[in-house]
């Protein structure tokens, strides 16, 4: 696989000097770019960056990072974009239509040709970039027909949840089209990391999504000691695995429970409910507090695991584990659970790939997509996590998944808590290279997160690029309702579990 001279390979929480990386004409850039997704790359993360200072008016640099799982690299190019237009990537290459939406709000280049171009978020007036949206406004996709109806939902919800609006156009109950619109407490994070890193940089990484506290500062840490070229001692890279792993039998715990309620089995609803927080105080444990707030830093880790407490945890994790082992069984007994979870909200190999989807919900489709065994990092380079897929898309398939990843990831932490290496927890930091680039990815509990640094002549971030796996499987969550009963919405919507937040930055 080849993307041409004008794109550079690099691993997983490599930097690179911005020097090594050409500055390709756009077109040029365009066509290698389309070509690479066509024989099997994806985007995972595309933005832009306006020229230096005393460049030329209008001139931007679009970066896109290209992932192939093939290879194990990813793949990066800067094209040189005279002017606010450009032919649109998105008729060609469908999972660009969000960040292209992007493009044109966040630093107002217009993508000629784009079928879909309506706001990602609804920034507020004054912001950098695009124009400013009236929150909440935007022309919805109606479909007609005298017997067609349309459902709008939210953003306002019942209960303690973000804002995010759903408008169905259905026939009775069958659903022909879900549109998703969000970005109503757009937050401005990447513009608060720019000119970084500083005392609030973690904060911020920390709270990006706060269900994915570990994903998001390991992400952020890479970046860092990558532009610092440290090293990072063994017994902090494996504290890290154990963390996320702990972060993700926690969602998936919590998943699986609220999936058994939105079909009514209160059994599992019920223990999965409790049981998600004996994961979250296995991780208080670890660093006192539950969402892993303080765990990661620069260097390292901000906590040890000491005999004692490595001799508490690894009991509750057994005992934690069997009990879910229990509750969850009873999914798998119950025909009446089975027949809902079965050809409810299929999403199918080819659409997955299509718009690019990552994590439980890509493996579930049958993709096999993994940052731990594709572009593994830490102590994934040495302890492999095998990659859980499914092959039949649906609300059956993405629990299935979520369960056998618990299975695997407990075996994980029992595994690294019983051999952890001695030594220390962090490692000294020096300043970050000036005018590099560096990519970090991490297998988060809901997929790929991306954190793309560009740093200045001063090693400050002249750009700092977030892509949470939300922003790539909303659309998935939109087409796996096509065909279904709108009462299927919030099964379909759970067994997906998006997070707001990280989508609103």
């Amino acid at each position: 696989m080849s993307v041409g001279d004008g794109w550079l390979g690099l691993r997983n929480g490599q930097a690179t000097s911005l020097s090594r990386l050409p500055l390709s004409p756009f077109a040029e850039w365009r066509s290698a770019l389309l070509a690479a997704v066509g024989e099997g790359m994806r985007i995972a993360a595309l933005f832009a960056v306006p020229v230096a200072p005393g460049g030329a008016a209008d001139t931007h640099e679009v970066i896109a990072v290209l992932a192939s799982e093939e290879e194990g690299l990813l793949h990066v190019g800067r094209g040189l974009l005279a002017g606010r237009t450009y032919a649109a990537l998105t008729p060609a290459c469908p999972q660009a239509h969000l960040f292209e939406r992007e493009l044109a709000e966040q630093a107002g280049l217009t993508p000629e040709g784009h079928p879909w171009l309506k706001p990602v978020r609804f920034p507020p007036a004054g912001a950098a970039g695009g124009a400013a949206a009236q929150i909440g406004v935007t022309d919805f996709y109606r479909v007609g027909g005298e017997e067609v109806h349309e459902v709008a939902v939210g953003p306002v919800h019942a209960g303690v949840i973000e804002p995010g609006h759903f408008r169905f156009q259905c026939h009775g109950e069958r659903v022909f089209h879900l549109e998703i619109s969000l970005g109503y407490q757009h937050r401005g994070v990447e513009r608060a990391l720019a000119g970084g890193p500083d005392k609030r940089t973690l904060h911020y990484v920390e709270t990006l999504a706060g269900d994915t506290t570990i994903g998001h500062a390991w992400a952020y840490v890479q970046a860092v000691e990558a532009l610092a070229g440290a090293k990072i001692p063994a017994r902090a890279q494996v504290l890290r695995g154990v963390a996320l792993e702990l972060e993700r039998l926690a969602n998936h715990t919590g998943d699986l429970g609220a999936l058994a309620g939105d079909v009514g089995f209160l059994p599992t609803a019920s223990y999965c409910g409790r049981l998600r927080g004996d994961w979250l105080n296995l991780t208080a444990l670890l660093c006192g507090n539950r969402f892993g707030r303080g765990l990661l830093r620069p260097g390292g880790v901000g906590f040890d695991l000491d005999p004692a407490r490595a001799d508490r945890l690894v009991p509750a994790l057994d005992a934690a584990l069997a009990d879910v082992t229990g509750a969850v069984s009873l999914l798998w007994e119950t025909p009446s659970v089975q027949a809902r979870f079965e050809d409810t909200g299929t999403v199918g190999a080819a659409a997955a790939a299509e718009v690019g989807l990552v994590g439980p919900a890509a493996r579930a489709s049958g993709l096999v997509r993994d940052v731990r065994h594709h572009f593994p990092t830490g102590i994934y380079r040495f302890a492999q996590v095998p990659v859980i897929t499914a092959d039949t898309g649906d609300v059956f398939a993405r629990a299935q998944v979520r369960w056998l990843e618990i299975e695997r990831s407990a075996e994980f932490v029992r595994a690294q808590v019983r051999a952890l290496p001695a030594g220390a927890l962090r490692a000294p930091l020096g300043p970050a290279a000036p005018d590099a680039l560096v990519v970090s990815l991490v297998e988060g509990w809901r997929g790929e997160i991306c954190h793309v640094a560009v740093t200045d002549g001063a090693g400050r971030f002249r750009a700092y690029k977030v892509v949470d796996p939300s922003f790539h499987n909303w659309t998935g969550l939109a087409l796996s309702l096509r065909g279904q009963q709108i009462s299927d919405f919030p099964l379909c919507n759970k067994s997906f579990n998006l997070s707001y937040c990280g989508f609103d930055l």
